[in-house]
């Protein structure tokens, strides 16, 4: 990750800590002192030798520079950080540093340590997400009734509801939850399997010792180590990009009604918010350009992570290193962008008043729907579609309100009343079964029915 000027887009604070060197470190340092711990219970260690490795928990007696420089000899940063371990156990006590590493290779050391980093990381995105959901249901019970013009082909359709819109948002975030949820349970396991994922070094002890590391890792142990097979790593990343997808279509959605032509919503104004280096009268859509920002990089993540699946044989050469900034990275992005998709839908500005503007701006076009389907049932449904279309091109064509285009006509008054006609262009008796989604999106229903 840059720690460039512009770093602030592309993750949060809190996020930046899991994946820093500090966190990196103490989680390499945590599966080496579990470790211990294990192979002591099983007599494989000696006794209070894990005590000595507790000891160095917070990883300061790690010289950094000699590390990357060591690493960039040997291919990864676990050998030279087993090597300083080493030492820095031997000058506290000799005998403790006998067993350290025992049974483990470099890539149980960095898979398991990324693994307890993905732990945090999505316990941090999971607490995010619900905090998303919570701001977006309160503005979908605010705006159930609330009806703008539908969307299709960035051209106006039949009415629909700001709410339902949104809940569109809520449904799609539990769904990514539960991916997120599925996908974790497959992923945050123990990564232990010696040399080509047999264990030999440990004999008859390594099932034992695998388990109590699990234990005391607190993580599933796999069933079967899965140094070249990397589908569960793989799958959280995709179900990252699958959730940030969704961030960026709600901000998509909102930055184009935010258009000043539009200006059906709006990004919070605080003072100083959006603000132009040469506009004074810019309210710029800053969240979601944060937001879209953020997705536009993960689909390169998601495909350089599938990309690396085909690993040669027991250990990967070139491909599981690929992973190793390309996981955080995922993590990084998917926390900024819901941190900014948070504040966008804390803070959104509806103007329910310039929606109904700009819907009575169609002169009723965009209501034709409603007309042709009343008119299919006495007329069929091609003839009410021709109908309905020469209508709307004359409405049009002449700059007229589409009600009285059709009254004008006698292929149509013989079927419909004006009555009928008012009725039927008025969007709130077009909303199907809005209410009903909406409902069953906040559970007020029975969402089978």
């Amino acid at each position: 990750m840059s720690d460039g000027l512009n770093s602030f887009l592309f993750s949060t604070p809190e996020m930046t800590e899991v994946f820093s060197a500090g966190e990196q470190l103490r989680a390499m340092m945590r599966f080496e002192w579990m470790l211990n711990r294990a192979l002591e219970a099983h007599g494989l260690a000696e006794a209070g030798s894990s005590i000595v490795l507790e000891s160095l928990m917070d990883a300061d007696f790690v010289d950094i520079e000699s590390l990357k420089s060591h690493a960039k000899e040997v291919g990864n940063i676990a050998i030279p950080f087993v090597k300083q371990l080493t030492s820095a156990v031997q000058e506290l006590d000799e005998r403790a540093a006998r067993a350290i590493h025992l049974g483990a290779t470099s890539q149980d050391l960095l898979d398991t340590a990324l693994v307890l980093q993905m732990k945090k990381a999505i316990n941090l995105l999971e607490g995010a997400s619900e905090r998303m959901e919570a701001a977006i249901v309160e503005q979908v019970r605010r705006h159930r009734d609330t009806v703008l013009t539908g969307r299709t082909w960035m051209q106006a359709g039949p009415p629909t509801t700001l709410g339902l819109k949104l809940a569109g948002t809520v449904a799609a975030l539990r769904r990514h939850r539960k991916r997120l949820h599925a996908a974790a349970d497959r992923a945050l396991r123990l990564e232990f399997g010696g040399a080509v994922g047999t264990l030999a070094s440990l004999g008859d002890a390594g099932g034992a010792v695998s388990a109590e590391l699990a234990r005391l890792l607190e993580l599933r142990e796999a069933e079967i180590p899965w140094h070249s097979q990397r589908d569960s790593v793989v799958e959280v990343v995709q179900v990252l990009a699958n959730l940030t997808g969704s961030l960026a279509k709600f901000a998509r959605d909102t930055s184009l009604l935010m258009q000043p032509e539009v200006g059906e919503l709006s990004e919070g104004s605080n003072e100083g918010r959006g603000g132009s280096s040469t506009m004074p009268q810019k309210h710029n859509p800053v969240g979601c350009a944060a937001v879209i920002a953020a997705h536009q990089k993960m689909p390169g993540l998601a495909v350089t992570m599938l990309h690396s699946m085909p690993q040669e044989h027991e250990r990967g050469l070139g491909l599981w290193q690929a992973e190793w900034d390309t996981v955080p990275e995922a993590f990084r992005l998917t926390a900024a962008a819901l941190n900014y998709a948070i504040v966008i839908a804390e803070e959104l500005e509806v103007d329910a008043k310039r929606m109904t503007t700009n819907f009575n701006a169609l002169l009723g076009m965009n209501m034709a729907e409603a007309v042709s389907t009343r008119l299919a049932s006495d007329i069929g449904r091609s003839e009410a579609h021709e109908l309905v279309r020469r209508a709307t091109k004359r409405a049009r064509d002449e700059n007229r309100h589409l009600r009285d285009v059709l009254n004008e006509m006698p292929e149509v008054s013989t079927h419909l009343t004006k009555a009928d006609i008012n009725r039927l262009l008025e969007p709130q008796s077009y909303l199907g079964g809005a209410r009903r989604f909406i409902e069953r999106v906040l559970g007020e229903t029975d969402a089978d029915h």
